[in-house]
């Protein structure tokens, strides 16, 4: 272990940097947050979110905006309830009228409060600094059962009995079990979510994943008190947003379920489980279904414009009726604020616009998709940035005070933020003109975003025509949409069109359907320009799956891909330096295996993964001889309110041509003409050579000429030349760390490449990134046709095959002895190529 380590900072890029940004409520211990954060915490939305009946049926309360809000059925203007002190969700009614409980978020925690609705006050219920959710009334007024992390920061139900306004100390009602099953998106105990009462109030309707591996779990009935016992009713693999409700008659629980097609929908049971049936359908999302007392109506959530929006369903007959918030009646004083942005000649622009109150707190149209960081540093700020998309002018109203805007537009225009003061009843303009750094598509330079998922699960409902639009206001000329399940299904499959750009392509911009395969074992890849079908099943490895074998691997995918003239590539490589050595957290990346075998067209170094961990592994790959450009995926998930960085957080360009088309493109990645970046803009020319040439000497010791340059948005710390793995020469930036030009003298004497990288060592806004970081592809140097050898990095993935070969071999889910000999062949195949290239070195030597 010592012996790797020591490489690894002699590479200068080991990921032990300084920590900043931190994640939203990271007190959440469960794996794969990305996940649960969308999909089960409430979300900031400029539409309606979770709704709650007044007892006689009348009216609604629901979330939007951060605030609660109260609704007349026929009715379009809703009355503000809740104002300031943090953001406001998942309102629930108390049975006599007189209050409602709700979760309020105050940048560090999820707590409960209770308004009391005849005075406007607000009371804390809980303070213990958990995240606590989904407060449900039980039906005598006298209690609450919710769920909170303030165990050991698990997902437990809890009640609350609550009094004249006061809550007493909460009760745990689930047990904490160690499930012992192999869990790879959940976590190894079981979780407990989603209580809803009994009409008796004795008993609850819970979701738990309570013996299963896959999904958020089935709908269990229990006492509603401390107990380990409890009965399953109906299981089906949830995805966090199942929600049901228990009708007042006691005879029917409705919920929210995605079986059987893409999206969730509302479906009904009997509260004994029994064979459900679907009540609503439609490619977009049904969820948060909610009775009315008398179980005439089921109001629910909808994103079928895009949006979320609050709809009623008539009990029986299913008549529709949306509940439209067209007036708003602000409790707090407001002001409006419309934003244009426009370039140097006038002309509207589409763009990037975050809009923050003096209290941290974002804002948005009524109309747009509000979209938040899922990390920040509370150092700078008290929530996480909040922004939208806005098509050349946005207006909004918000609370009165000093508000301040910033505008974005990609990386090749400058950073633009304004403060105004919004007078109470005010109604300001601010027109805000984007300067333009660089003009790379000129230079036959083009943006892409190579790991892009339109639906996965979230808030929102994306269509091309919106993925279009992003794509305009991010300055992004490529969006390589990847095709992939989340869990049972594939949202959006349907759009697959054999490799033809979509149908909202236009010559500056392209938006083409590919597909990310995943496996919870070899690696995620990307599969870019497929030309004749999706992949399936999408995954492999899924214990307890008929996808439990190991084959295919990736390289038998990527077979796959390259027969239908794809890319294939990995993606999101590597959270930390991964260490063979280390026998408890095994290696199981495929990476080096399709590397040696040839099988790897680009690799994204920068990705939902930490950038220098990647490239430390990169740099030994290139040691050894082997030729993989440098590609960049930001993995957003676009229908996410909450998400990692907006499309093109992390892109690439490509040096393609002066045309843009989708071949042209894919054959300049393939050919490492590429440079990745979330910020820094660089050129690299070796002795007039770009990125993905090879330089050939003569035997002998020689001097190369290295022009570097950068633009950046954001001040960046170093810019360095990095030689076979090292450092050899740092550029001087300008005074604002913004820009650098300088021409190097580097001697060469054995074969290698060279690359330029910008980075610094924490996180820098508007960069919504763990920190600022590029890389060009390599320029590669070769003396006297002697490839490049390093048996240090050759042994290294000597030892790492070593392990995926002990792996594999103990692995029990093979279909037959056949896939099993055939993954191993393949381990072994590539475990010879990497000692072959040791071999060859000390022989020479």
């Amino acid at each position: 272990m010592r012996r790797i380590l020591l490489a690894l900072l002699a590479l200068g890029t080991t990921a032990s940097l300084p920590a900043q940004r931190e994640a939203v409520l990271g007190q959440i211990k469960v794996p794969h947050p990305y996940y649960f954060r969308e999909m089960y915490l409430p979300q900031l939305t400029t539409g309606p979110s979770g709704a709650a009946w007044m007892p006689d049926g009348t009216a609604l309360v629901f979330s939007m905006r951060g605030s609660l809000w109260r609704q007349s059925l026929g009715s379009t203007v809703a009355t503000q309830l809740t104002a300031g002190a943090g953001y406001d969700y998942q309102p629930d009614v108390s049975p006599d009228g007189k209050w409602v409980a709700f979760d309020r978020y105050d940048g560090k925690s999820v707590e409960l409060e209770l308004l009391e609705l005849r005075s406007g006050k607000i009371t804390a219920l809980t303070n213990n600094r958990a995240v606590n959710l989904e407060p449900r009334w039980s039906p005598d007024g006298s209690r609450l059962a919710f769920v909170s992390t303030a165990f050991e920061g698990r997902w437990h139900v809890y009640t609350m009995d609550v009094r004249d306004g006061r809550g007493a100390e909460p009760m745990r009602v689930t047990t904490d079990r160690d499930s012992k099953l192999p869990r790879y998106y959940y976590s190894v105990y079981d979780h407990y979510l989603s209580p809803t009462w009994s009409p008796d109030g004795k008993e609850l309707i819970l979701i738990s994943n309570r013996g299963q591996i896959w999904g958020t779990g089935g709908f269990w009935r229990m006492r509603a008190e401390p107990s380990d016992s409890m009965r399953l009713i109906h299981f089906e693999e949830t995805t966090w947003k199942a929600r049901p409700d228990w009708s007042p008659d006691g005879k029917r629980v409705v919920y929210s379920s995605y079986v059987g097609t893409q999206y969730n929908q509302l479906w009904l049971m009997t509260s004994d489980g029994g064979v459900p049936f679907e009540l609503t359908y439609g490619p977009f999302d049904a969820t948060s279904p909610r009775w009315s007392r008398d179980a005439r109506h089921i109001a629910y959530i909808s994103n079928d414009g895009g949006n979320t929006a609050l709809w009623v369903l008539d009990m029986p007959g299913a008549a529709k009726h949306r509940v439209e918030p067209r007036t708003l009646r602000f409790i707090e004083p407001v002001g409006a604020l419309t934003i244009s942005v426009v370039d140097d000649a006038g002309r509207p622009l589409d763009a990037r616009i975050s809009v923050t109150g003096a209290d941290g707190r974002s804002w948005a149209p009524t109309s747009a998709l509000m979209h938040a960081d899922d990390s920040f540093d509370r150092s700078e700020r008290h929530y996480e940035v909040g922004y939208f998309h806005s098509p050349g002018s946005a207006s909004l109203t918000i609370p009165a005070g000093p508000v301040t805007v910033e505008v974005t537009r990609g990386l090749e225009y400058a950073v633009a933020t304004q403060t105004v003061q919004v007078a109470a009843g005010d109604a300001k303009s601010l027109r805000v003109t984007m300067r333009r750094l660089v003009d790379l598509p000129a230079r036959g330079w083009y943006s892409g975003d190579l790991h892009v998922h339109m639906n996965y699960g979230g808030a929102y409902r994306t269509v091309p025509k919106q993925l279009a639009f992003m794509a305009r206001a991010e300055d992004l000329h490529v969006i390589e949409e990847l095709i992939v399940n989340k869990e049972q299904r594939v949202p959006d499959i349907s759009y697959f069109a054999g490799g033809a750009p979509d149908a909202v392509s236009t010559p500056s911009m392209l938006i083409v359907h590919g597909q990310e395969f995943h496996t919870s074992y070899w690696g995620h890849s990307g599969l870019l320009g497929l030309t004749k079908n999706i992949i399936l099943p999408g995954y492999a490895a899924y214990a307890n799956t008929p996808a439990a074998s190991l084959y295919p691997a990736n390289a038998n995918v990527f077979d796959l891909g390259h027969a239908q003239g794809a890319l294939t590539g990995y993606v999101h490589p590597f959270d930390e330096p991964p260490n063979p050595e280390d026998t408890v957290a095994r290696v199981t990346s495929e990476l080096p295996v399709d590397v040696a075998l040839g099988k790897v067209d680009y690799m994204e170094i920068l990705g939902f993964s930490d950038h220098r961990s990647t490239a430390a592994v990169w740099y030994r790959l290139l040691n050894c001889g082997f030729r993989i450009p440098a590609g960049a995926g930001t993995d957003a998930m676009t229908n996410f309110a909450s998400l990692r960085g907006p499309v093109g957080m992390n892109r690439v360009y490509v040096h393609s041509g002066p045309k843009l088309d989708h071949a042209s493109f894919l054959r300049a990645i393939k050919a490492g003409r590429t440079f990745a970046t979330n910020g820094p803009l660089l050129s690299l020319l070796v002795n007039e050579k770009e990125p993905g040439s090879d330089i050939a000497f003569p035997l002998g010791s020689h001097t190369i000429s290295v022009r570097a340059s950068m633009h950046s948005i954001v001040p960046v710390e170093h810019l360095e030349l990095v030689q076979n793995g090292k450092v050899v020469a740092t550029v001087p930036l300008s005074a604002d760390r913004r820009s650098a030009s300088a021409t190097v003298k580097l001697p060469v004497d054995r074969s290698g490449w060279i690359t330029l990288r910008a980075w610094s060592e924490r996180a820098t806004p508007p960069v919504l990134d763990i920190y600022p970081f590029a890389t060009t592809s390599p320029v590669y140097l070769t003396i006297a046709g002697i490839p490049p050898r390093s048996p240090d990095d050759a042994r290294f993935f000597m030892d790492w095959i070593d392990r995926l070969r002990e792996g594999a071999e103990r692995h029990t889910g093979y279909n037959s002895a056949a896939e099993k000999a055939s993954v191993l062949a393949l381990i072994s195949h590539a475990r010879a190529e990497f000692e072959k290239r040791a071999y060859e070195i000390a022989v020479s030597r």
